[in-house]
């Protein structure tokens, strides 16, 4: 039986929700339970995940202007550990900004804990699946975080990750989140022309990620299901999300946060017709969402991994008086309806939003100020993984049902001999959602 403090409105759970992240909230140095105080010699970080994405993290929050030392590492993989920490000793070589010892490099489903354990700052940068329950156990122990997006993979994640970040707020830890337009130029100055109503107000718009994929991992032999899966984890949702959730999460952000709200439901469709091939998983290679805001502005979502298309990774809004165009080289442009340009911001000197965001998280840690991202980014996570439901459904979804109704798809344990829920069957192949069959929410 569903509790009912566990039902989160839309409605309550998006009012007064400051969404402009990033924003730095004043505070007591001595109020932040953890905060590594003036006159510490260094803040020391421990890195939770050590693929590529981990690696160009901890690069970035060892580049800011703080006295930042890495002290520890986790990673599943062995393999993956010893990688990052050559790529980042040779990057670092001649500072003492890394000093992790053989007994602070853990690997296993468990080794999350022991690093945390020994540092002041997490950057969590693990597969999504994981974010929640490493999430948990960071603030739980008093430790300031940066996470990668997406901040969960299903709706019971979500609601771990938002109950967490009430607590982060509450205990005054800062906490950013790797949605770095956030912290990027253009977007930002675009925002303010809104904010200042050059485009009135926003009815409808065009968000996209459409490109060629990313990498596969091909099965090796010996390796149980639970290893191939978590080699391969883009492929499989409880690890990824779908490609909707863990790469288009970007420009599906741009529309919460430009319009300031999140949806009250989804519809769309969406499919496999290139990417058929076991080694795929059971991901789609694109999806079409059409997402209805309170306002009543709608927008239109798509994300494509097809060879030989069309790339395209850009936002664009219309609104009353004029429209926007915004995109990922810190290009924005406002224009009337009269062709005439309102606003054009051509940042090619802009600095890189993934180092602005580390250097945002450690000057707050330092000067005692406070940074809560966490709240807002569980929400923009939630709008995406709607927008797979509605997808895998055929079915329109509201925002309301879910997130209090959306299933569980995470392992029920956690170790190299664990089953995924999902397997393949005789052919190797893996069961695909089907829209119009497929189930998504508990009934």
């Amino acid at each position: 039986m569903k509790n009912k403090s566990d039902n989160l409105s839309r409605r309550k759970f998006c009012k007064n929700t400051a969404l402009a992240s990033g924003a730095i909230i004043s505070a007591p140095l001595d109020a932040i339970s953890s905060a590594h105080v003036l006159g510490d010699d260094s803040i020391k970080i421990a890195l939770i995940g050590c693929g590529g994405r981990g690696t160009g993290a901890a690069a970035q929050a060892l580049s800011t202007k703080e006295n930042v030392k890495l002290v520890a590492m986790a990673d599943a993989f062995q393999d993956r550990l010893d990688k990052c920490l050559n790529v980042l000793n040779q990057k670092f070589a001649g500072t003492d900004k890394i000093d992790v010892k053989e007994t602070d490099r853990h690997v296993g489903f468990d080794a999350y804990k022991k690093a945390i354990d020994k540092a002041d700052v997490v950057l969590l940068t693990t597969t999504p699946g994981f974010r929640p329950i490493h999430f948990q156990y960071a603030i739980e122990n008093n430790k300031h975080v940066f996470m990668e997006k997406p901040l969960a993979t299903d709706a019971p994640g979500i609601r771990s990750v938002l109950k967490t970040a009430a607590i982060a707020k509450e205990k005054k830890l800062n906490v950013v989140v790797g949605l770095q337009r956030h912290y990027q130029l253009s977007y930002l100055a675009c925002l303010e022309q809104i904010k200042a109503g050059k485009i009135g107000k926003i009815v409808s718009g065009q968000v996209y990620w459409n490109s060629a994929g990313v990498w596969v991992k091909e099965r090796q032999p010996g390796q149980t299901e639970m290893e191939y899966q978590m080699r391969n984890w883009y492929y499989f949702n409880w690890l990824c999300g779908d490609h909707i959730v863990e790469q288009h999460i970007h420009n599906i952000d741009v529309a919460n946060w430009f319009i300031g709200e999140f949806p009250l439901h989804a519809q769309g469709m969406g499919g496999r017709e290139v990417r058929v091939e076991n080694k795929y998983g059971q991901i789609f290679d694109h999806h079409f969402v059409e997402f209805t805001y309170p306002s009543g502005a709608v927008i239109s979502s798509q994300c494509r991994h097809q060879k030989g298309c069309l790339d395209n990774v850009s936002e664009s809004f219309m609104g009353t008086e004029g429209k926007i165009y915004t995109d990922s080289q810190n290009k924005g442009i406002i224009t009337g309806y009269d062709g005439k340009t309102i606003y054009e911001h051509e940042g090619l000197n802009d600095p890189n939003p993934y180092q602005t965001e580390h250097d945002k998280l450690f000057a707050s840690i330092r000067n005692g100020g406070l940074i809560s991202d966490a709240e807002y980014s569980a929400k923009t996570t939630m709008t995406a993984i709607l927008g797979r439901m509605a997808t895998y459904s055929g079915q329109q979804i509201t925002f309301d049902d879910a997130l209090n109704q959306g299933r569980s798809i995470m392992p029920d344990e956690y170790s190299w001999d664990s089953l995924p829920k999902v397997m393949p069957d005789a052919d190797g192949a893996y069961p695909v959602p089907i829209p119009g069959i497929t189930k998504v929410l508990e009934s």
